[in-house]
């Protein structure tokens, strides 16, 4: 099922809502991540995106399906967050990235960015996004996490609904 928040479009029949506590523990190559997002088998809907935006429940989409994405993402948060949202700007545009969306995360300095693809597998992700994060490095200490990533667990390659959208003249 489709569901639509902002300008970002989810396809998917389940959806992860975040609890206080741990509620599972995923063994991956070698480590022991603690989530505490817990998988609800149900389709996203508008009455749980209402939810989210006002700030009720904290949920979050999963970035792959059959391996592939529609989203590559950049979250940031860090006091430097007004020059990253420039920063990626810019960047964006000398790399001749156009689709793509800024959002503001659950606090201030969070921000999230969607670049829209075209089903791309995981390991074409994750290298566009190390080529995105090497050139940003150049310029901005990193404080930044990369989705959908290769050295995370399925169920850790989840991203959560953005709350305010920053910028609409992106695309």
């Amino acid at each position: 099922m489709d569901i639509k928040v902002f300008d970002l479009e989810f396809e998917t029949n389940y959806y992860y809502l975040k609890h206080p506590s741990i509620v599972n523990q995923i063994k991956f190559d070698n480590r022991t991540f603690y989530a505490k997002f817990e998988r609800i088998d149900e389709p996203l809907n508008e009455l749980i995106v209402k939810q989210h935006l006002d700030k009720e429940f904290i949920f979050a989409v999963p970035l792959l399906q059959n391996n592939l994405t529609n989203y590559l993402v950049l979250e940031y948060k860090g006091d430097e967050y007004i020059r990253f949202y420039h920063l990626v700007k810019y960047l964006f545009a000398s790399l001749k990235i156009e689709n793509y969306y800024i959002y503001q995360g659950k606090v201030e300095d969070k921000i999230q960015v969607f670049i829209e693809v075209d089903s791309l597998s995981l390991e074409e992700a994750h290298s566009r996004l190390e080529e995105i994060s090497n050139v940003l490095e150049q310029k901005l200490s990193k404080k930044w996490k990369l989705l959908p990533s290769i050295g995370l667990p399925i169920e850790y390659n989840i991203v959560t609904l953005p709350y305010k959208r920053v910028d609409t003249s992106a695309k």
